[in-house]
């Protein structure tokens, strides 16, 4: 799905995978995995390095566009999910949290 967007963001600029992968500094080979797919789960700091490259906000490559069960996140959630990044944090970093919070909150019922 990230990968998905990427290509078509990629396209809508007419730029090259080759041209694209230069620009944002990272390896042509691993962005045309996650652009098919193959590789699923970009850090965030290689998705921030796309986003610069494209015009586009982390929070546009990341959201799917036609997913109605999410609600827009307001700015302090954004402020929030951005200093997440800067300290690089990943996303499994962030599942893992989110796993244990969970489990944290049934353990206190």
């Amino acid at each position: 799905m990230i990968g998905e967007t990427i290509k078509k963001l990629r396209q809508d600029k007419k730029m090259s995978i080759s041209e694209l992968a230069e620009k944002a500094n990272v390896a042509k080979s691993y962005l045309s995995s996650i652009e098919r797919d193959l590789q699923s789960n970009p850090s965030i700091q290689f998705i921030e390095k796309i986003s610069n490259v494209l015009g586009v906000s982390v929070n546009d490559i990341i959201n799917e566009k036609d997913s109605q069960s999410l609600e827009e996140l307001d700015d302090e959630w954004l402020k929030i999910v951005q200093e997440a990044m800067d300290s690089g944090v990943t996303k499994e970093q962030f599942k893992e949290y989110l796993a244990f919070n969970k489990w944290r909150n049934k353990q206190e019922d």
